[in-house]
């Protein structure tokens, strides 16, 4: 076990772990952070996306002595300073982005990447994008309306039909 230190959500924080202890677990169990959620442990569905200096990551995939030091982004941290939601997280909730909610932590992390890249993506460039987070229950459409939305885009008038 070693003390592992990072930056997370702006605050500096630590925790014993093992050197096999996955980001995902770090933030978990070590932290208390259970916004990231873990779906596979391989990568492959994407709920437990956060951001490591700035860029997306699944961190499941990512040993978390691996980023000691580095500035992570969970979730948590995504929120407005005064605790109400960002400008992503309502046009999810304004959108019906979600249903179960497993996977919206992880789909909020990917889309503010891609937000963070290209402020006005085309929903063809939101749908690439997202295609390395796996949703079961809402079939894309209305997570790809609320990443548009949040872009500041009139989703009626783009192809995907408004509610």
């Amino acid at each position: 076990m070693a003390k592992v230190t990072m930056t997370v959500n702006g605050r500096t924080m630590s925790a014993e772990a093992e050197g096999r202890t996955l980001l995902s677990d770090f933030l978990r169990q070590g932290l208390g952070l259970t916004g990231t959620h873990v779906g596979c442990d391989t990568s492959q569905c994407g709920a437990c996306t956060v951001h490591v200096d700035g860029l997306a990551v699944k961190s499941c995939s990512v040993l978390a002595q691996d980023v000691a030091g580095a500035a992570v982004t969970t979730i948590e941290g995504m929120a407005n300073p005064d605790g109400s939601l960002s400008t992503l997280q309502q046009a999810f909730q304004d959108h019906h982005g979600l249903q179960c909610g497993f996977c919206t932590p992880g789909m909020v992390m990917s889309a503010a990447a891609l937000l963070a890249e290209n402020a006005a993506p085309t929903e063809a460039e939101v749908r690439h994008h997202l295609e390395g987070n796996i949703c079961r229950c809402t079939g894309y459409h209305n997570i790809v309306k609320a990443v548009l939305a949040a872009s500041g885009q009139d989703v009626g008038k783009i192809g995907i039909a408004a509610e």
